[in-house]
């Protein structure tokens, strides 16, 4: 390799082709993953990438490609074998262009989500996409895995924010699909293939994202409910009153509240007393403040009146707005400090979320005394991060081990609902496994040779999302 290091030093300068102090970009967020990259070149623009992905075809070098690496899934992570370079996208972070005429935007790959988010209500435009990793995940990322977020309620998730894309391929060419067009009707749709392939049929380097017109009225509510089949009456109520304004709806349960509580005590409370679920809604319009307040408390009264809710507090400033959010996006953090938990991103039809959890809350609790089902997300688009915290008393290399019996109780009840056992994290590593199990083996084989024709060396991204 030390002729492959020297040529691309010769490309990229020393600064930029690390061989050491590489523990950063060696593992994924969780430290689930471990691997050990040859190197991490970080390419400054996309003719430096394309550059890259030829020399690392010449080498047979395979590529790891990065954004932000705060995925979940390990699909951002190298292998150990020590072969593979990790392509770091971070250095990718211009802002090329703002159509406001055609409200769009169009940013290199490795742009922080939050600064995308700043820029837009800059020019008085929102993009929507929204996640608790915004202040770090980069954008890239963010298509590569097709990110879901708090807001695909009504905005959809990240492929329906995207309008168009630069991939460098893996023979080096440069695909442009730069077109922000709402109608092109001229043949397969190139970009879809690429969003939500993790980095395995080609690496992003810029996208068209859409914009809209940033809402100036705001309502955030955090209610206490009784059950999830109350909360998903509650959804379609609010949704009934409230139409496309209202923009998040998250099911929160008191598992969750109470890891928040133990390790982050500031967290202010919003609610007396406590209830085995909450659900955080919000609601957004381009409006008058008082016009949607007025038309959500009318909501919540019903919602009172006819016992979907038991309490109810609505933010009555920025700062409670975002004191309210932040139970919700510390969760995964206070999962982190609580040790070894099996995590599960799944989707169910909205209507299927009551009887599923009613299911396999059950099941768990059965097969394992004390067990701690962290249930909390996006209920309104039928999305749960269905976590597994281990029992008290148990090790947590003893409880990784139960990963597999884990999975078959939660993932087996997925597909007898129809749902999906990966709804917005991506597959990466952790659910490769999943794939041969749930996925029907036509998918499977068109999957892999749209792989084999676009990789047929499969140099980009071995070893995440499928097999071969």
């Amino acid at each position: 390799m030390t002729d492959f290091l020297t040529r691309a030093r010769a490309l990229l300068g020393d600064a930029h082709v690390l061989t050491e102090g590489l523990d950063a970009w060696a593992a994924d967020w969780r430290g689930k993953f471990i691997g050990a990259p040859l190197a991490v070149l970080r390419p400054a623009d996309t003719g430096e990438v394309a550059a890259l992905v030829r020399l690392c075809a010449a080498h047979r070098v395979s590529i790891v490609p990065q954004g932000g690496n705060t995925g979940m899934c390990g699909g951002a992570t190298p292998d150990d074998s020590g072969r593979q370079v990790v392509l770091s996208l971070g250095r990718l972070n211009r802002i090329r262009h703002v159509d406001l005429l055609n409200n769009t935007m169009t940013a290199d790959a490795g742009c922080i989500l939050q600064t995308l988010q700043d820029v837009a209500a800059g020019h008085d435009r929102l993009f929507p996409l929204s996640l608790g990793a915004q202040g770090s995940c980069q954008i890239g990322g963010n298509i590569a895995t097709n990110a879901g977020g708090v807001q695909v309620l009504r905005y959809g998730n990240t492929r329906d924010l995207v309008m168009g894309l630069e991939v460098v391929l893996p023979d080096g060419q440069v695909l442009d699909l730069l077109r922000g067009l709402r109608k092109d009707n001229t043949g397969y749709d190139l970009r879809q293939l690429f969003i939500g392939s993790e980095g395995t049929l080609g690496i992003i380097t810029a996208a068209v994202l859409k914009l809209f017109p940033r809402p100036h009225a705001n309502v955030v509510a955090l209610a206490a409910t009784t059950s999830p089949q109350h909360a998903i009456e509650l959804l379609a109520l609010m949704r009934s009153r409230l139409g496309d304004r209202f923009t998040a709806f998250e099911l929160i349960s008191d598992a969750c509240v109470a890891m928040v509580r133990q390790y982050f005590p500031q967290t202010p409370s919003f609610l007396a007393g406590e209830h085995p679920w909450s659900v955080l809604m919000q609601a957004s319009d381009g409006g008058e403040q008082q016009a949607l307040e007025a038309a959500f408390q009318s909501a919540l009264e019903s919602a009172l009146e006819t016992g979907l809710i038991e309490d109810v507090a609505i933010a009555t400033s920025e700062n409670q707005a975002a004191g309210v959010w932040a139970l919700r996006e510390t969760i995964p953090e206070a999962q982190q400090h609580d040790g070894a938990n099996i995590k599960h991103d799944i989707a169910v039809p909205v209507s299927g979320i009551p009887a599923f959890i009613d299911e396999v809350v059950p099941l768990l609790h059965a097969a394992y005394d004390g067990v701690r089902p962290v249930i909390f997300g996006h209920c309104g688009d039928g999305n749960l991060h269905f976590n597994v915290s281990r029992p008290p008393g148990w090790s947590t290399a003893d409880w990784q081990e139960e990963t597999d019996r884990i999975n078959d109780i939660v993932l087996d009840a997925v597909a007898r609902y129809q749902g999906s056992f990966s709804a917005e994290h991506g597959l990466g590593q952790l659910r490769r496994n999943a794939m041969l199990r749930y996925k029907a083996p036509l998918e499977r084989e068109v999957m892999r040779k749209i792989k084999q024709a676009l990789d047929p060396e499969s140099l980009m991204n071995p070893g995440k999302v499928i097999y071969g």
